[in-house]
């Protein structure tokens, strides 16, 4: 076996990787899209966890793995047959709705600066972050649906980014033993809230604070970002209301919990993110 094929194999699986589908906001989003839209936005969802198990799942050199990830993204754009199973199938993505390649390697990004960075100081520097880790998916999705324009991505901007933030704060512990605290350090000492506290059970009242503060913020970013939905037409529409009530949803689950994550990630049932993003159409985008 070459040692372009050994690193290849070390990588996630495409079973593992496609087997948290149901249970994600973006594979569940795509469920109301024509077929061929779902085939592409799964082949980008493809794409998005392998990368991200990789960083963050993945045994062995995980640094070596994105590399491989990203010489099979040099292959597609060069014309060039993938080496992964996955980046094949967004091989055909990529050519079908000429995706340009800076969302995609940004994603790389996200997750060689997760190898090293384990604290953000400030709001912003999270926020610059999750243009790396979040955006560039909307960004791709506009792109799918032939509906990128300035306007609309920048508006995806918001709304990924809030996803992401609603992300964090539901996964505050599971990050923690990653070595990772994606709360920003100036709210940590805004609240006087100490690294330990995060996971004490149940949640100091302090960090109950703390995690009020940051929905409140999410939920802000989310509803800047929402107009998005009434820019769009048919079902590039559901799919991306479903999007902005799954955020709603999540962000009223950590709600729901008293703002303590300490026992772990909060969720929204489905039918809780079915009536978000009825909400979502039916009483506007605000």
């Amino acid at each position: 076996m070459s040692a372009t094929a050994e690193r290849a194999a070390a990588l996630p699986a495409s079973a593992a990787v496609l087997e948290q589908a149901s249970s994600e906001n973006f594979p569940v989003a795509s469920r109301l899209l024509p077929r061929r839209q779902r085939a592409h936005l799964m082949a980008l969802y493809g794409y998005a966890r392998l990368v991200d198990d990789a960083g963050d799942e993945a045994a062995g050199d995980r640094t070596a793995l994105l590399a491989e990830i990203e010489a099979d993204l040099d292959r597609i754009y060069a014309g060039q047959e993938a080496v992964h199973p996955l980046l094949r199938r967004l091989a055909a993505t990529v050519v079908a709705c000429d995706l340009p390649r800076a969302p995609l390697q940004a994603l790389l990004e996200a997750n060689r600066r997760d190898q090293i960075v384990g604290r953000y100081r400030t709001f912003d520097e999270l926020k610059a972050y999750c243009d790396l880790s979040a955006n560039p998916v909307g960004r791709l999705v506009l792109h799918v649906f032939d509906d990128a324009t300035p306007e609309r991505l920048a508006l995806s901007d918001s709304v990924c980014t809030a996803l992401q933030l609603a992300e964090h704060w539901q996964d505050v512990v599971e990050d923690l033993g990653r070595g990772r605290i994606y709360l920003p350090a100036e709210d940590l000492a805004r609240f006087g809230v100490e690294e330990d506290d995060l996971v004490r059970s149940p949640a100091p009242a302090g960090v109950r604070a703390l995690m009020q503060f940051e929905v409140e913020r999410g939920r802000d970013t989310l509803r800047a970002g929402a107009p998005l939905v009434r820019t769009l037409r048919g079902r590039p529409r559901l799919a991306v209301a479903a999007f902005v009530g799954g955020g709603r949803a999540a962000f009223d689950a950590i709600e729901a919990a008293g703002y303590d994550v300490s026992a772990g990630a909060p969720k929204a049932s489905g039918a809780a993110r079915v009536r978000a993003t009825l909400d979502v159409l039916l009483r506007g985008s605000r």
